[in-house]
């Protein structure tokens, strides 16, 4: 698609304030695509001004209107989803299939859940003698990542509207254009004007302007756990709620009963997926003692298969960053079993898959999100070291848990100290909440309880 050259506002696409652009490079072979604006505060304040006064008659639709409306975007994204497939791949270098698959087609499953859960929701029940009634927080700074870029923004998009918020968006720098298609999509669906508004620009710039302002009454951002902590003290001060998804470290705990050989290529390929840049990847495999050796064989086997099938990393910086954390693993005493730091490709910004072996809990590959395909596989000695390895890291977003007996397999997942688990590789339920525990993050997306973050509680007594 041909970039925007200005803002999404009010209803309208109009000239920033803002004179200096943001480049949009495709990671798969370093070449510019297109420039969008580089927000400032002013461009965020006249978006903010836009979504308040927009406000009051949205949050009074009726949620079967404001339903209709999300059954509309969901068909402008069916329709459109070519589009959305291929522009992700041009400006995240996801391969194409996958694009289509997981970066197109879980924004229209995300979507077409609240366009049904609007129509459905109890926005009123009665308790005793009381109505407690649920109506909208009010406006709404979404601020959204590069890994997954329209998902992430309908994710916080879909439940705002269905609440009857309205909503600034900050999309991530690096993949702009996507999120100017659903302001696109947005439009041709009929959201009215200053329901949603976009503004393009830098973290540290537009931003913080948008999590600072005082007309935005929530700020929800999926990101760096370093990051959302400063957004998380901004909003404090303000008294001003915060919704944060978080990094993640996620334990793959494989029992001595489960199918060892398929709980590692899954595992394996969980890893690898959009190149390794999955908040919720599971990247510590934990194994049996007796079963090391051979699940180490069969990730390394596993992994060279990927070398000509898993995309770049976003750009040149998070390249460097994971080749950084592949030299201190090698450093600190895991053996590399596949991959390496060295770039497979002379062009692009390209990461060979990795997996380390003889990782030892305390090492920085172990401990810190790397977000890049790098497999690290740890050695346990019984299900309670297994549990005290899984739950040994400052993050608790995801995990997965495999064993022959389902019920051994949850009664493990029960112990982790983390948001989501999968048992015996679940299925993505789009319905069912997903966030984190400890520094993951604070509050929770999709489904009914995402759109539970959009809503504040008034109580009626008669």
């Amino acid at each position: 698609m041909k970039a925007h050259d200005g803002m999404y506002i009010d209803g309208a696409w109009r000239p920033a304030d803002a004179r200096d652009t943001i480049e949009v490079v495709n990671p798969a072979d370093e070449q510019v695509i297109g420039h969008v604006p580089a927000g400032n505060a002013l461009d965020v304040d006249t978006a903010v001004r836009a979504a308040r006064a927009a406000l009051p008659g949205w949050a009074a639709t009726p949620p079967a209107e404001r339903a209709a409306r999300l059954a509309a975007l969901r068909d402008v994204l069916v329709a459109r989803k070519d589009e959305i497939a291929e522009t992700v791949t041009a400006e995240l270098g996801s391969p194409l299939k996958f694009s289509q698959a997981v970066h197109a087609g879980a924004p229209i499953a995300v979507a077409g859940s609240y366009a049904e859960l609007a129509a459905t929701y109890a926005f009123e029940e009665k308790v005793g003698n009381s109505v407690v009634h649920h109506e909208p927080v009010g406006v709404v700074g979404a601020i959204t990542p590069w890994n997954y870029p329209l998902h992430q923004i309908v994710a916080k998009v879909a439940p705002a509207l269905a609440a009857g918020c309205t909503i600034v968006l900050k999309p991530a720098e690096d993949t702009p254009l996507t999120a100017q298609l659903f302001a696109e999509a947005v439009h041709e669906a009929g959201v009215p004007a200053g329901v949603f508004n976009l503004v393009t620009g830098l973290g540290p710039v537009t931003g913080q302007a948008l999590a600072e302002h005082p007309g935005v009454d929530l700020v929800s951002f999926t990101g760096s756990t370093a990051v959302g902590r400063r957004i998380g003290a901004t909003a404090g001060a303000a008294v001003k709620r915060v919704a944060l998804e978080l990094g993640g470290k996620s334990a793959n705990v494989i029992l001595p009963s489960a199918d060892l050989a398929k709980a590692v290529n899954v595992g394996v390929a969980n890893v690898m997926s959009n190149s390794g840049q999955t908040c919720s990847a599971w990247t510590r495999m934990l194994v049996h003692r007796d079963q090391y050796d051979e699940a180490v064989s069969l990730a390394a086997e596993a992994a060279a298969k990927y070398g000509d099938r898993i995309g770049p990393v976003v750009n040149a910086k998070q390249q460097e960053r994971v080749r950084g954390y592949i030299d201190k693993g090698v450093a600190e005493g895991a053996r590399l079993v596949a991959g390496g730091p060295e770039a497979p490709r002379e062009q692009g910004y390209f990461v060979s898959p990795t997996v380390f072996a003889e990782v030892t809990e305390e090492m920085t590959i172990a401990q810190e999100e790397i977000f890049g395909p790098v497999l690290s596989i740890l050695r346990y000695e019984d299900e309670d070291d297994a549990l005290r390895i899984a739950n040994g890291t400052v993050y608790g977003l995801a995990g997965a848990v495999w064993a022959g007996d389902e019920a051994e397999a949850v009664a493990f997942a029960r112990r982790m100290d983390t948001g989501q688990v999968d048992i015996n590789g679940g299925r993505f339920n789009p319905l069912a909440p997903f966030g984190g525990y400890k520094q993951s993050g604070v509050g929770r997306e999709l489904g009914a309880h995402g759109l539970a973050e959009y809503l504040q509680t008034k109580s009626l007594q008669f």
